[in-house]
Formats: structure tokens, C-alpha cells, sequence
């Protein structure tokens, strides 16, 4: 009998992946600074000694959490830069953000927006973490522009760089304003509406 079957590991007391997921839930509710860690780990049902020994500190954990939050509720806005046309790209943005911010199963809002727009000392890496989230969410899009019209998908009226800014300020605003109670079809009005102000090759 091999060492591994007399002296079995010590199985894992908690799933990681869904302490993670209820991790994401309180800091998506209330924010980096408002989620203490008594909040998070009765959350994820662990001790503060198994919270720091699988996920490190708090500011580690919130690192996690918002790569969590990328891969999935957010997932949408990577997605989007694969649709054909630029056109499609934006729209598929904005609708994705609609519906993702006011979605039953998870708090309302936008955790990259809401967990750390105003923090103190301890909350500064948070807060970093996610200027440099949305920043790269931006940088992304512009991209994407610049190759529509290069392609010749987007007007050369269009200054990508604008457009990928004005584009993730509405999706934001659409996020804020679902945290406030507005529904996903009050929303999407919003969405088409600021679809509209831009020119596309294709309309």
C-alpha cells in the first residue's frame, strides 16, 4: 500500500470555488470597505485563519474576487469585442450591462463601479485594482474601434479612443442606475438611445 492510501491528505474542510463566489456577493453588495471580515467569511462559511490560508489577505481575496467577477458576471463585455461589427460590439456592451446589473441572482449594480469609487487608506490597492479593471476594460475596446476602422466598419468621424470612453461611461451609468432600481427594460431604452448618438459604418 503506496504512502498516499495509509496517510491520506486532510480534505479540503470548505469548496474554494464557492467561497469565492459568496466572497464576490459581499464585496459586490457592500463595497470594499463596507464588507468586514466577519461579513465575508460567515459568507463563505469559513474561519479567518482558512480565509487567509486559501486566499491570502483581504486585499488578495478582493484581487480574486474581482477576476471572478471578470470571468463571470462581467464576462460579457469580452465577449462583446468578439461580435462582427463594431456596431454590434457597443450594443452588445450596453444590452450585456443591462441585463447583468439588474439580474435576480446577484446583488444589483456593478461590483467594478460600486465596491471602491470612495475609500480611505485601507481601501487604496482596492481602489486601484479596480481603476486599473476599468482602464483595461476601456484600452480593450478601443482596440477593437481601431481595428473597425481600419477595416473600414467605422467611420473615420468616429475617434475610437472617445468612443470606447463614451461607450463604458454609459454601460457604467446604466450599472449605477440599476443599483437605484431601474429595470433592465428601462435600461436597454438607455442603451439604444446612446447607440444612436454615435455613427456606424452600417447604419
Amino acid at each position: 500500500m503506496s504512502a498516499s492510501q495509509t496517510k491520506p491528505g486532510r480534505p479540503r474542510e470548505f469548496d474554494p470555488d464557492d467561497a469565492l463566489e459568496q466572497a464576490m456577493r459581499v464585496f459586490w453588495a457592500k463595497g470594499y470597505e463596507g464588507a468586514s471580515l466577519t461579513d465575508l467569511t460567515e459568507a463563505m462559511g469559513i474561519t479567518r485563519s482558512s480565509m487567509y490560508a486559501a486566499f491570502g489577505n483581504k486585499d488578495e481575496l478582493f484581487q480574486r474576487v474581482v477576476e471572478r467577477y471578470t470571468e463571470g458576471p462581467a464576462s460579457y463585455g469580452f465577449r462583446a469585442l468578439s461580435e462582427p461589427t463594431a456596431r454590434e460590439v457597443a450594443q452588445s456592451i450596453l444590452r450585456g450591462a443591462a441585463a447583468a446589473s439588474t439580474s435576480r441572482e446577484t446583488p444589483h449594480g456593478c461590483l467594478g463601479v460600486q465596491a471602491a469609487l470612495s475609500v480611505g487608506n485601507n481601501g487604496l490597492a482596492a481602489q486601484k485594482v479596480l481603476i486599473d479593471w476599468r482602464q483595461d476594460g476601456t484600452a480593450r475596446l478601443e482596440a477593437r474601434f481601431l481595428r473597425a476602422r481600419a477595416e473600414g466598419d467605422l467611420p473615420e468621424t468616429e475617434d475610437p479612443r472617445t468612443l470606447a470612453t463614451y461607450i463604458t461611461t454609459v454601460a457604467y451609468g446604466i450599472a449605477v442606475q440599476a443599483a437605484t432600481g431601474k429595470s433592465e427594460a428601462e435600461l436597454r431604452l438607455v442603451a439604444d438611445m446612446a447607440m444612436n448618438a454615435a455613427s456606424w459604418s452600417h447604419d
